[in-house]
């Protein structure tokens, strides 16, 4: 309720304020129009046609900023010529249509509130008439409500069809980052599959070995206490091998994260690292196991990262989930100088973008080092 209510009032600021550039932009109309008229023929003429569209870009520019701050609308960078000038001359409408809506708004909670005040400021005869009177303006305000989203969606797609990027121009955007994240996430398989077997073949396989030369060293020897020192050190092997082995399925993926979600596999990441991790997790619903898993990954390879390259000496991860977006943060003291394009971090920001999410990295030659992702859980 309170997210609905801060939506709307800032929804109506944004009107309001659309209404106020509406007038400027009406008389701005008014005055290029007679201006041009007055010039047309003459030489002076195009140097008022200059004027004229470099004063309708400024208001474009403010509109695609006003639009940007109360409705959240990513518009293109406001164009010159003709198409500034078509706009402006046609989107005054709009905005005084948003003035009218509100003005009613106005009237009708005036209307609604008057069963509670106009008892005390009028000698009220019929009090039928005056509650009428109120569910007449509480119906009245509750249109004015709909319709000042309706207003901010009119505006809002007038100012597409000349600002741009239109429908059209959305679709190709949007098939061009599908394309380019399911290439970066065949990719980023690719670089985990070849991770992995560089990891059973460097570690575990080459402990294998040793074991089964280990083990028939044991069988060819005549001396019982060769032997045995042998077999001993063949369970040594035995045993680093199935630490090492479980270290490899720990990074294809962590049971904790299916036992105990995101908290416990992060509290694993913390425990297995070689520096002080500080952990603050604050998860109020349960993020969906591919936003789990994803956020999972950022995190262990960021502490892996800052172990292993930043010289850093604690390591703070935090999680929290704001509304359906999961925030992770994992911030060292070392020595920055991370590079975004690496072959980890890129692998990173390919998975956090098949979810159309973000992930952010800014690190400083100095430190410190602080990498954020933002993780859609809708």
């Amino acid at each position: 309720m309170r997210t609905h209510l801060q939506r709307w009032l800032r929804v109506t600021v944004g009107v309001l304020a659309g209404a106020v550039t509406a007038v400027v932009e009406l008389a701005f109309a008014l005055v290029a129009g007679v201006w041009l008229l007055a010039t047309l023929g003459r030489c002076t003429g195009r140097g008022a046609e200059a004027r004229v569209e470099a004063g309708a870009r400024r208001l474009a520019e403010l509109e695609r900023r006003r639009m940007a701050a109360f409705f959240g609308t990513e518009l293109s960078a406001a164009p010159s010529g003709r198409p500034a000038v078509n706009y402006i001359a046609s989107r005054w409408s709009f905005g005084l249509l948003g003035g009218v809506v509100l003005a009613c708004a106005l009237l009708g909670a005036g209307y609604a509130s008057l069963a509670v005040w106009g008892w005390f400021v009028a000698d009220i005869r019929a009090p039928g008439t005056l509650i009428l009177s109120s569910i007449a303006g509480l119906f009245l305000l509750y249109l004015c409500v709909q319709g000042t989203y309706g207003v901010a969606l009119a505006d809002e797609r007038h100012a597409r069809r000349f600002l741009g990027p239109n429908d059209g121009q959305l679709m190709e955007r949007r098939i061009g980052e599908l394309v380019a994240s399911r290439a970066g996430v065949v990719e980023a398989v690719h670089d985990e599959r070849r991770r992995i077997e560089r990891d059973l073949h460097d570690g575990v396989q080459q402990r294998i070995v040793a074991l089964g030369m280990l083990l028939g060293r044991a069988r060819r020897a005549a001396d019982p206490q060769k032997s045995a020192r042998l077999l001993a050190q063949a369970h040594e092997e035995t045993q680093q091998a199935l630490v090492e082995l479980r270290d490899v399925a720990w990074r294809v993926y962590p049971a904790a994260l299916d036992e105990g979600g995101l908290a416990a596999a992060l509290e694993t990441v913390a425990e297995r690292a070689a520096i002080p991790v500080r952990l603050d997790c604050d998860l109020r619903a349960t993020p969906p196991p591919t936003a789990q898993a994803v956020a999972y990954f950022v995190a262990a390879e960021a502490v892996t990262n800052a172990v292993k390259h930043s010289g850093a000496t604690r390591v703070i991860v935090r999680a929290e989930q704001r509304g359906t977006v999961l925030h992770l943060r994992v911030e060292d003291d070392g020595q920055g100088g991370a590079d975004p394009s690496g072959g980890g971090l890129l692998g990173l920001a390919r998975r956090v973008a098949a979810l159309d999410g973000t992930l952010t990295v800014a690190s400083p030659a100095g430190g410190p080092t602080l990498i954020s992702a933002e993780l859609p859980c809708a």
